[in-house]
């Protein structure tokens, strides 16, 4: 009897594991950089100007977008791996997403990125449509974002392995005005303060933030109440287009250590693998067993065109550096998919911050969110340009960051 409960179980892992690599094939599949798109409903706002309030821009399927371009009498079509229409909930939004969390416990860093112009929907996709409400529980799980989803998803997934075995921290970050800010860090009186901070190259080559502060986390309701906290605390600045618009990129880090068994396996087959691709000899190294991935959840600000939005004096400036940093992304997207022999991450805070989602082996998907009327078509197609040049971008394959397993 006990001979076959061990025999069970042993069939057990072996299907866990073949689900594992059967999943992470899927993903790869789909891509290095997986780009969906996220066509919002019409809103009171698009109507302030009629005559250009017709609907432009629509998800024709599940993976095609089409642009009504008017003016030039034809039609632009834009596909990408998921397109979701204005009827499309938040829960169908995140059940796109929700495999890259299963990916991060394989071992593997993951960031999702939303991307596209003010007032297109972007913080609705990421947080909900009430995210300061998130942590008290008393937001629609229906209306929350892929921040507080994935943030219970991860928890889920985390409660099904072996007690202890896995420790989350959490960072905020906004990148205002090309500085980056620590938003969880605290003067001297221990109140909460962004504290500026420095991105610099490792000797590895990737990029990290000095002094960044880490707060440990055990469920998605601390996750979620440090995130509405620090939300406070990010830029925003009311426009003609948005009355709530955020002035900075959002940048936020679940850090997760695995001490499962698992992480050695990993670590030893990385060995393996890395020393038969070399002639030269290598001595083993001695692995403990810790694992270390990260999920960053990053929520850009939008683009802007000065003459629409109205702004002026300081703002005028925050969006010079806004649109300034996006053109930088666009051109790191571009150096990447020409396969240039320089690619300009540090022309700005915001791509030499990201450089590992956006060029390592992170799995990097970027959720397009474009508005749908005549009024902003012209920043509607920028931002399906940029999902295009971002899907032409040929990554080397992600891999289990088993390098980051400490070695003595």
């Amino acid at each position: 009897m006990e001979r076959s409960l061990e025999e069970e179980k042993e069939r057990c892992r072996a299907e866990r594991q073949r689900r594992k690599e059967l999943h992470n094939t899927l993903v790869e599949l789909r891509g290095n950089i997986r780009v969906h798109c996220r066509v919002r409903p019409v809103l009171p706002f698009d109507h302030v100007q009629p005559a250009s309030s017709e609907e432009v821009v629509s998800a024709i399927s599940d993976d095609t977008v089409m642009v009504n371009c008017i003016k030039m009498g034809h039609n632009k079509m834009f596909e990408f791996e998921r397109v979701h229409g204005p009827e499309d909930s938040q829960d169908a939004v995140f059940e796109e997403v929700r495999p890259l969390l299963t990916s991060l416990l394989d071992g593997y860093n993951v960031c999702i990125m939303a991307y596209g112009q003010t007032g297109s929907g972007k913080t609705h996709t990421m947080m909900g449509s009430h995210p300061l409400e998130a942590h008290l529980g008393t937001q629609q799980e229906t209306q929350q974002g892929i921040i507080p989803k994935a943030a219970a998803e991860l928890f889920r997934l985390i409660s099904k392995k072996p007690a202890e075995s896995h420790t989350v921290e959490v960072s905020v970050m906004e990148v205002y005005n090309n500085e980056v800010f620590d938003l969880l860090a605290r003067d001297e009186q221990g109140n909460a303060a962004g504290q500026r901070r420095d991105v610099i190259t490792t000797s590895s080559g990737t990029s990290q933030v000095t002094s960044l502060t880490y707060e440990p986390v055990c469920n998605a309701s601390e996750v979620m109440q440090i995130i509405s906290n620090v939300l406070k605390l990010r830029a925003h600045c009311p426009t003609l287009i948005h009355t709530d618009s955020s002035r900075s990129h959002l940048i936020i880090t679940l850090t997760i250590s695995s001490k499962s068994p698992n992480a050695l396996a990993l670590g030893e087959r990385h060995w393996h693998t890395h020393s038969q691709t070399h002639t030269r000899q290598h001595q083993r190294p001695l692995l403990s067993r810790t694992l270390v991935t990260k999920l960053q959840l990053v929520d850009l600000a939008g683009s802007e065109c000065v003459g629409m939005s109205g702004v002026s004096g300081a703002a005028l400036w925050e969006v010079s550096c806004i649109n300034r940093s996006l053109s930088a992304l666009s051109d790191v997207l571009g150096a990447l998919a020409e396969q240039r022999p320089h690619v300009p991450y540090r022309n700005s805070k915001l791509t030499h911050l990201l450089q590992d989602a956006i060029g390592g082996d992170a799995k990097l998907l970027v959720m397009l969110c474009v508005s749908p009327t005549q009024r902003f078509i012209t920043e509607s197609l920028q931002s399906l340009g940029l999902g295009t040049r971002a899907r032409q971008v040929q990554k080397e394959p992600p891999r289990r960051k088993n390098n980051t397993l400490k070695v003595k």
